[in-house]
């Protein structure tokens, strides 16, 4: 996890834990072990009551973190987000969480709210330094992460619908794989999509994506099957999670209509456990845009809200999984 020594490094981060560059945003960063953990963006409160910020650090407690770091992003002529910043300090405070620095970020500029000191810290703020020349941009970078968008309409057109997935024979290919749960080969299918999804995963690995395009259909179809579903949702491990990571994104922007749940549902999974919360809950929204009564879909949500931490997330599914493949190999 990523140590921070200066607001500079602070900054520089919250674009890597959120996935973009927030705007109109109060940010909270979880400090555990004097390192980086969760991180949680919401829009800047106008009338929260004291309950609602008590809320939001009850987020922080259930992930046992020693401090926080609390950021506002305020746009041009908006409302001096001070009080925000009080009342979300007050909360941690109460929750027995250490402030180690609260910042408000204007017009490229930010001001810490804990420093006096007029020459480390003026009036009018000191200007942001560019993402590209900092430690931390280039830790993550070194480490394989993309580089975050310049807003959340970025984040969101990342994981969009491509054109081909309106292609009415592509429809037809991936509908010829959908299980009905009254088959009398249920069992059978079952088999067929989980290995399909091994198969698929391998062809990642060696790096030829969904280049067949028959075996993307059948994975894609089988997961309609919720016990197929729930095999993905287990079936990678920390040495296979990168090429599973991008073989459910590309998955999830070439899904036709009526599919896209399922495999929606594996990408917010997997960018929970990620850290990557804010990609979390915009790949649900993908979900319930497909299917608004989807299950798993609401009750993602309410865990993601909830604040569970991705490592106890991750020990639910790896629990499940044995069970699964038992139901359906067994």
């Amino acid at each position: 996890m990523t140590t921070l020594t200066s607001p500079h490094d602070l900054l520089a981060a919250i674009p890597f834990l959120i996935g973009y560059h927030p705007q109109n945003s109060l940010v909270l960063v979880a400090l555990k072990d004097e390192a980086v953990g969760m991180a949680m963006r919401v829009d800047m409160p106008s009338d929260l009551q004291a309950s609602g910020y008590d809320l939001l650090a009850s987020h922080f407690l259930r992930d046992e973190v020693d401090g926080a770091f609390v950021v506002a992003y305020v746009g041009k002529g908006a409302v001096d987000p001070e009080n925000v910043l009080i009342n979300i300090s007050a909360a941690l405070v109460r929750a027995g969480i250490d402030i180690k620095e609260s910042l408000i970020v204007r017009d490229n500029r930010f001001r810490s709210m804990l420093c006096s000191d007029l020459t480390c810290c003026p009036p009018e703020g000191s200007v942001v330094p560019d993402l590209d020349s900092s430690r931390i941009a280039a830790e993550h970078v070194i480490a394989g992460h993309p580089m975050p968008f310049e807003s959340v309409d970025g984040l969101v057109q990342s994981i969009a619908a491509v054109p081909s997935s309106f292609e009415s024979v592509w429809q037809d290919e991936v509908h010829a794989f959908w299980v009905s749960s009254d088959s009398e080969e249920i069992q059978e299918l079952q088999r067929d999509g989980a290995t399909a999804i091994i198969d698929l995963a391998g062809e990642y690995r060696e790096g030829r994506g969904a280049e067949d395009r028959e075996l993307a259909a059948r994975v894609i179809g089988r997961l309609s099957d919720i016990q197929v579903r729930d095999f993905a949702l287990g079936s990678h491990a920390d040495e296979s999670a990168d090429y599973y990571w991008v073989m459910w994104r590309d998955l999830l922007r070439i899904a036709p209509r009526g599919f896209v749940a399922p495999v929606a549902c594996l990408f917010a999974a997997m960018a929970y456990e990620r850290g990557e919360g804010a990609l979390a809950h915009k790949g649900l929204d993908r979900a319930l845009g497909d299917d608004d009564q989807y299950s798993l879909a609401h009750l993602l949500r309410r865990v993601f809200t909830a604040g569970w931490p991705p490592q106890s997330f991750s020990a639910m599914r790896a629990q499940l999984h044995p069970k699964v493949v038992a139901a359906i190999f067994g």
